[in-house]
């Protein structure tokens, strides 16, 4: 049986992360969002796969 790593990945940097934040789009409520403690620290750009929305 394969190990299960815990966490989600980022929006913003693509890593496996287990301090994020998950939110939905702010535009189109659509999207589920997950970003990592760092990339919310340094504002990184997110973007939604639905609507296309970015934010800092």
């Amino acid at each position: 049986m394969a190990d299960v790593i815990p966490g989600k990945v980022c929006v913003s940097c693509g890593r496996l992360t287990s301090e994020y934040t998950e939110f939905k789009c702010p535009k189109c409520g659509k999207s589920t969002m997950i970003r990592c403690a760092h990339c919310r620290e340094i504002s990184n750009i997110y973007r939604c796969n639905e609507c296309g929305f970015e934010g800092p």
